[in-house]
């Protein structure tokens, strides 16, 4: 179990956060922050010219397309794994801006993601 304080609340978490006995298909009203799996921060981020990310947390792919760095386990570089939160909150992409927590795609991610780690686990 890992501590972490947002704003004056601290809140209790397991690192290892994926609830494979969820049900799939969550409703958007039960995804929040205090639930999120951050699967989202396994995709491929694109960055656009307007995006203003530091360098460190940068690559250009085989197409010469700049995106998110991501770490040998498949996760953001931005993404602390300790709280599963980012740290490049106020200054990341667009994309990752408009992407829906508890949108439609992010179900279908975390859904996705859970079969998988099932899978692993059995």
């Amino acid at each position: 179990m890992h501590q972490r304080s947002d704003a004056g609340r601290s809140t209790s978490f397991e690192h290892d956060r994926i609830d494979v006995n969820r049900s799939p298909g969550d409703s958007a009203a039960t995804i929040s922050c205090d639930n999120c799996d951050a699967v989202c921060c396994r995709l491929t981020v694109v960055l656009m010219p307007e995006d203003r990310v530091p360098n460190r947390f940068v690559i250009e792919n085989d197409h010469g397309t700049q995106i998110m760095a991501k770490g040998e386990d498949g996760w953001c570089q931005a993404l602390d794994l300790n709280t599963m939160r980012c740290t490049i909150y106020d200054m990341r992409p667009g994309i990752c801006r408009k992407f829906a927590m508890g949108g439609p795609y992010c179900r279908s991610e975390r859904d996705d993601w859970r079969g998988i780690a099932l899978a692993l686990v059995s």
